[in-house]
């Protein structure tokens, strides 16, 4: 029988207007220290992108999203951040900021299966 894997999740999302703390979630991140697992993903909605964005591009969106992305992943070229092991990195990417991309507190829960769960939050969550 397979044992239950703890794990911690943040919804990420996209604040347009910092200031007035409207939201929409916008990616998912997920890991598990045991299983030495991370693993993001993000969906922009351009239609809520457009209803509720002040004067921001949405090249410059995806620019956040792709850095966020490279750390997560722990890529090479995306700095020293990206180079810490994935506890780390998860921490950093969750921390509180009064940014334009923003996560949620972080999540935990147990799954016998992370990728199953992920798609299945990334899923109620996200999309």
């Amino acid at each position: 029988m397979q044992e239950d894997k703890l794990y911690e999740y943040a919804v990420v999302r996209l604040v347009p207007k910092v200031e007035r703390e409207e939201f929409f979630n916008i990616g998912l991140v997920m890991f598990s220290k045991k299983e030495k697992y991370i693993r993001i993903q993000f969906h922009v909605c351009h239609e809520k992108f457009t209803l509720l964005q002040s004067k921001m591009d949405f090249e410059d969106i995806a620019q956040n999203v792709d850095s966020f992305q490279k750390v997560a992943n722990g890529e090479k070229n995306a700095g020293e951040i990206a180079q810490l092991d994935i506890p780390e990195r998860f921490r950093w990417l969750t921390a509180v900021r009064s940014s334009v991309v923003q996560t949620s507190r972080p999540h935990p829960g147990k799954t016998k299966n992370l990728d199953q769960t992920f798609e299945r939050l990334f899923e109620e969550l996200v999309k």
